[in-house]
């Protein structure tokens, strides 16, 4: 459940062929960052496309400019989609005690709503923004319409880790090139070009303005985010939550995540009444490389 971190890697990344394949709007996005107000704190925030809302959770250390912005073009056809930095990353106040917990963030998550004036939202959590994603839905379900989780587990007895290597890198503060990509991408050569695709859409994106130029991600913070992990794996407090949940979900996986097996998408999917799971080629980043049946899946879940 740990970032990409992808500051210092993508500019190297420019000159590689990507994918010509991807939907783009007629006229240019431009990502606007605003500012909102939760308590004593600021998150940073933007918005894109229009319809019902869409809160995107992302994963440990990760900015919102670190959504592939080849996913968002399909997404925001069908969703006023909300992407925010957590507590002590990108452009967001600084992380308050230098620690924090998945039902921490869920609360600043549900605070930030009401502030924006969204009073309930679908929400879509990848990787540690599935356990935000969850704990919202079991703290504030009042405020979830519809739940999307993605290469996540349940917490506790029910999840199933991948090698202790992958584990390592997904903790790491600045982990290397070849790590990210070995973990968000198969092990192949086209899985690799995958990769290579990807971090090149982030550059290209962040120099035209259609991601923000938002990178900033303390190793403090990450630290703080990967021991939140310690008590999230020792309880079962939220995995038996999970079978009293109301609201409709969707959960998925990467066929050969090595961080998130998909063993855990089953298991949240066996809990949560009503869930309907499924299963994408690809690995932790399955929802960017497989992005065009994800994102329509997502869109025919979300419009019930």
């Amino acid at each position: 459940m740990r970032r990409f971190l992808l500051a210092g890697l993508i500019v190297v990344l420019a000159g590689l062929a990507g994918c010509g394949d991807d939907p783009r709007a007629a006229e240019p996005f431009r990502a606007d960052v605003k500012m909102a107000t939760v308590g004593t704190a600021k998150i940073a925030w933007y918005e894109r496309g229009s319809g019902p809302p869409l809160l995107m959770a992302i994963g440990t250390g990760s900015t919102m400019a670190e959504w592939d912005p080849a996913l968002l073009a399909r997404l925001a056809r069908g969703r006023r989609l909300i992407l925010f930095d957590y507590p002590g990353i990108g452009r967001s106040s600084r992380l308050r005690d230098g620690r924090t917990s998945f039902a921490s963030l869920a609360d600043s998550a549900a605070a930030f709503l009401r502030a924006i004036g969204v009073a309930r939202a679908d929400v879509l959590g990848w990787s540690m923004g599935g356990f935000v994603a969850q704990q919202l839905a079991i703290r504030h379900p009042e405020a979830v319409r519809r739940l999307v989780l993605a290469g996540t587990n349940p917490g506790g007895d029910e999840a199933v880790l991948g090698p202790e290597e992958d584990q390592e890198t997904d903790s790491d503060p600045d982990p290397s090139e070849d790590a990210v990509l070995r973990v968000l991408y198969p092990r192949t050569a086209a899985g690799r070009a995958e990769g290579r695709a990807f971090l090149r859409r982030l550059d290209e994106s962040s120099e035209t303005g259609e991601i923000p130029d938002d990178f900033d991600v303390p190793a403090a913070t990450v630290r703080a985010q990967v021991a939140a992990e310690d008590p999230w794996l020792r309880s079962n407090a939220n995995a038996q939550a999970l079978t009293r949940l109301a609201a409709p979900a969707l959960v998925t996986a990467g066929r050969v995540d090595p961080v998130t097996p998909p063993v855990n998408a089953r298991r949240i999917a066996a809990r949560i009444p009503g869930a309907e799971l499924r299963i994408y080629p690809g690995a932790h980043g399955f929802l960017f490389s497989a992005r065009a049946a994800f994102a329509e899946d997502v869109l025919r879940f979300l419009d019930g």
